[in-house]
């Protein structure tokens, strides 16, 4: 199993930071306003209604202070004590933004009861309340706007439960107004029972206070606990299987901590890829979750399985590169008992001989356990070059040359040979060289050919070692003479 890690933007950049934080010191200077006129026209007055929309607006003031506090905390970066960033800070402030809420409604509540019930209060009438209530609405409307359009552009848990507050006071400042009209009403057209409008008023404002406090203490504690819309999660998972070449997903998870998501995943993938394969895979599939969750943290885990489309080829190099060997020139002949494998493998030339048989005895009896249909394996093992050396041009490259042309003229199927080198490395002669073939050839015909081309030098050439030609097609051929 291996494991990728791709993190999106941080969200809490330097513009995005400024914003959120202006728009929060603009609350709190709104809200200070606000408190201190309703709170100086309800003791004048003796208003209940106006009373508790100033002490909503000490909340909404005590909530704003939360918020810019929030916000600057929120946006600090990832540290040891919180891998995952500072932002779930405004998930919090929400949550006790909707205490704050909830204990102002019950006590407002239960003024009106006494209001009502127990203690009436006699108003005085002026008009002072309806303009600080009509200003009220009107700052109440600008701010709660502004603070949802900076909330929505960063995704701001607090930011959007203090609009969502200010959206309240509008409803609540309205509720006011009326109750001071029909307590008003009542007054001069002798009505008695409108006299309890005020306590109404402050019974309904309490009321809408309750139900934004709800909805909003629902959402803060579904970000608390790691809660994600079941739609975000269905697209993200469709998103990601039409990724080509992931065979499925194992695991699909994700959390969201202030404006930032992260996303865990487990894939399968075909286990013949390369590491590189498995890379650019995995780096699609991050950019298929960032199309439904952009600037996500990705973390994603990949784990090799078989496939139906996979032949015994593929399983036969699949527990090589498990067992981290290099293999080459597998062949497979089918006999009556089974079939009949045969591979070349590398291992390290300091390697010795008992420890190379244990590891290919263990190798064979590996492929014979996962393949039952493979009756016997026959492995050939060859040292693989761990050592650099520096070659030495030899005298004698020009009788080489000519033998390996010569050998190449006996070919109908070669074209020409070009490039060819000579170089002695320690002791041994190596021989390299490029060798045009016809475009359409097979693969398997091109292999032929070369191995009995280095066939026929080896043979004129005995003191050679080795030969590596690599073919090249005509149509590609710049030095042919």
């Amino acid at each position: 199993m291996s494991t990728t890690a791709i993190s999106g933007s941080n969200p809490g950049s330097t513009g995005a930071s400024a914003e959120k934080r202006w728009a929060a010191l603009v609350s709190v200077l709104a809200a200070c306003l606000m408190t201190a006129l309703k709170l100086l026209v309800g003791l004048l007055t003796g208003s209940l209604g106006v009373l508790s929309d100033a002490v909503h607006s000490g909340l909404d003031l005590a909530g704003s202070a939360l918020t810019l506090l929030s916000v600057r905390v929120a946006d600090r970066p990832a540290d040891w004590n919180h891998p995952y960033g500072h932002a779930k800070v405004e998930n919090i402030s929400a949550f006790v933004e909707t205490g704050l809420m909830a204990a102002s409604a019950l006590g407002i509540t239960a003024e009106a009861i006494s209001r009502i019930f127990f203690h009436p209060v006699a108003l005085r009438f002026s008009e002072w309340p309806f303009v600080v209530m009509g200003a009220s609405i009107v700052v109440d409307l600008w701010r709660s706007r502004r603070l949802r359009q900076v909330a929505i552009r960063h995704r701001s848990e607090a930011l959007e439960a203090d609009a969502l507050h200010f959206a309240s006071d509008i409803w609540a400042s309205a509720a006011v107004i009326a109750g001071l009209s029909a307590s008003w009403l009542g007054s001069i057209a002798h009505i008695p029972w409108l006299r309890y409008a005020d306590p109404a008023a402050a019974i309904a404002v309490s009321a809408m206070i309750l139900t934004f406090g709800w909805r909003l203490a629902w959402r803060a504690v579904g970000a608390l606990t790691d809660a994600v819309s079941p739609e975000i999660h269905t697209q993200m998972i469709e998103e990601v299987q039409r990724t080509r070449g992931v065979l499925g997903i194992d695991q699909a998870r994700v959390r969201r901590s202030g404006s930032a998501y992260f996303a865990d995943l487990t894939l399968s993938l075909p286990r013949q890829l390369t590491f590189q394969r498995t890379e650019t895979l995995v780096s699609e599939a991050t950019a298929a979750v960032q199309r439904v969750l952009p600037g996500a943290d990705v973390v994603i885990r990949t784990v090799p399985r078989s496939t139906i489309a996979e032949s015994v080829f593929d399983q036969v190099r699949a527990v090589a590169a498990r067992n981290n060997a290099l293999v080459h020139d597998v062949s497979i002949e089918s006999f009556p008992d089974g079939l009949h494998v045969e591979q070349h493998i590398e291992v390290g030339e300091t390697m010795p001989l008992l420890e190379a048989h244990r590891f290919v005895y263990s190798l064979e009896q590996q492929i014979r356990h996962e393949l039952p249909q493979v009756g016997s394996v026959l492995t050939h093992i060859e040292s693989e070059m761990a050592t650099i050396e520096a070659p030495v041009q030899v005298a004698q490259n020009r009788r080489i040359e000519q033998h390996l042309r010569d050998a190449a003229a006996n070919l109908p199927e070669v074209v020409d040979i070009h490039e060819v080198n000579v170089d002695r490395v320690g002791e041994k002669l190596h021989v390299t060289c490029h060798c045009t073939l016809p475009d359409a050839m097979e693969m398997r015909r091109v292999h032929e050919s070369i191995t009995e081309l280095e066939h026929r030098l080896k043979l004129d050439c005995p003191d050679v070692d080795r030969v590596l030609i690599h073919p090249e097609p005509a149509s590609d051929n710049q030095h042919r003479q």
